[in-house]
């Protein structure tokens, strides 16, 4: 290994992953592009709109602004690894599917991703609390109000909350 390369080892969705590259490569750049998980969305590039929003030790993090040596030996979970293994949907994923959250979706994956990381330590949010939570996000539909009633949605279910 050249000195200009590193190893570095991390857990992506509960699968031991090792990436040998730039020790500068960004955590969003190996998801997508090493990975394959393209989920991932890189939309500004620069830490401003959370469309790459993962989870590193259940906190949400712009993939885009994680180097990937600064990740070593963490847990990282993407927007692919929220589903049961039979397929049934993260609450918050649930939530989405029930409302109908999202115009075009290219941001849907970072809102949900910061979502399920806040509902993490604050389970029980009220809707201005959970928007403040995820205001770290930024939609270019601009469809707000819908997105935070799917949101809220999924906080509800991922509490057992259901509707009558």
């Amino acid at each position: 290994m050249s000195a200009d390369r590193h190893e570095t080892t991390f857990e992506v969705n509960g699968i031991g992953r090792c990436f040998t590259g730039e020790p500068a490569t960004r955590l969003s750049d190996v998801l997508r592009n090493a990975l394959g998980l393209t989920g991932t969305k890189l939309g500004c590039d620069r830490a401003e709109c959370g469309a790459c929003t993962v989870l590193v030790d259940d906190v949400p993090r712009y993939g885009c602004s994680v180097l990937t040596h600064s990740v070593r030996t963490k847990r990282i979970q993407t927007i692919e690894g929220l589903a049961a293994a039979d397929g049934t949907l993260h609450p918050v994923q649930q939530g989405v599917v029930e409302e109908q959250g999202f115009q075009c979706a290219f941001c849907m994956s970072g809102f949900i991703m910061a979502t399920v990381g806040y509902l993490k330590k604050h389970p029980n949010p009220t809707r201005e609390e959970l928007a403040h939570g995820v205001s770290g996000n930024l939609c270019r539909c601009q469809d707000y109000d819908k997105i935070l009633t799917a949101l809220h949605r999924g906080a509800e279910l991922s509490r057992g909350v259901t509707r009558g």
